[in-house]
């Protein structure tokens, strides 16, 4: 059983309280998550003057399906209310816009993070490492509220570094008890992948492509997910109980949606509600075909051009 977890209503994105940041500072390519090519720092064409979108409630029509499956895990309301004090990037001098698109990316990365350890804390068989991980997430909320220019200056990669490993120690001890087989398909290729009913109990799925792929009544049970890219990934009846996971992923849920709760995880906030058929469709190759340029490219790339979750969590 999982044991109760901390506040985290300030690692979810409230739109009503940020500036349209993620609208602004980073940028999008045109592809299966976006319409239009948007350099970082340029406004997209549909926010509106008040930093609300204009097209909230068509999105998915109109093309830019990234922008539903995004989660700034809090950061935008952090640095617009807190490092910036409510104080916005149209009204002030162009520095201002500057520093707030160069701090959004590091503040939102240092939120993921404190979305993980939260989650570690929570597995009973991570105790060992308890006292490590809530000294890491007490530092990393510390290094949340530095100053703009502390923040810009900060060596986020190293800091990631640090974290990771405590985060790897806490999912190998919480998968060591589960019984069967405890595969590493650390960063596996496994887009589109039809694993329906699979036996995935305690498997390592750290970082792996899960982009459209068919886990329907999944055994999941102590799973590894950290890192893995969800996108368009069917987890319909899966069992995810006890499984090390990432924020509310951006899979399609059905019924099983109630396995995900009952493990003792909320629900997404922003749920990709994808069709059986968009993993044939041409809008799920270009998906594939982006996942195979990340792979030779050794490099993650997350929606709005974020490389985060990987970068937490792979493996050497």
């Amino acid at each position: 059983m999982r044991e109760q977890r901390g506040d985290q209503a300030e690692l979810r994105g409230d739109c009503a309280r940020c500036f349209g940041l993620c609208c602004v500072a980073l940028p999008f390519t045109a592809s299966a998550d976006f319409a239009v090519d948007k350099g970082a720092g340029t406004p997209c064409r549909n926010l509106r003057g008040d930093h609300r979108c204009g097209i909230h409630d068509r999105l998915r029509q109109e093309g830019f399906t990234g922008c539903t499956v995004y989660d700034c895990f809090g950061a935008g309301q952090k640095v617009s209310q807190v490092t910036f004090g409510g104080r916005d990037w149209r009204t002030g001098p162009p520095e201002r816009a500057r520093a707030m698109f160069e701090v959004f990316p590091v503040v939102r990365q240092l939120h993921e993070l404190l979305w993980y350890l939260t989650e570690a804390l929570t597995l009973p068989a991570a105790r060992p490492v308890h006292a490590g991980l809530r000294r890491a997430l007490e530092k990393t909320e510390r290094l949340t509220r530095r100053t703009p220019g502390e923040l810009a200056a900060l060596d986020v990669a190293a800091h990631r570094q640090e974290v990771g490993a405590l985060l790897l120690k806490a999912s190998e001890l919480a998968r060591a008890g589960v019984r069967g087989r405890r595969r590493d398909r650390r960063n596996a290729d496994l887009v589109g992948a039809r694993l329906k009913g699979a036996d995935l109990r305690g498997v390592s799925l750290r970082g792996a492509y899960l982009i459209a792929a068919d886990l329907t009544g999944a055994d999941l049970r102590g799973a590894d997910l950290i890192g893995a890219d969800l996108r368009g990934a069917d987890l319909t009846d899966a069992d995810l109980t006890g499984g090390v996971l990432p924020h509310p992923a951006p899979a399609r849920r059905g019924p099983g949606e109630r396995r995900y709760e009952a493990a003792g995880f909320t629900r997404p906030t922003r749920a990709l509600e994808r069709r059986a058929a968009d993993a044939a469709s041409p809008s799920a190759r270009r998906v594939r075909g982006t996942a195979g340029a990340v792979r030779r490219s050794g490099r993650s790339r997350s929606p709005r051009g974020i490389s985060v979750s990987r970068s937490v969590t792979r493996s050497r």
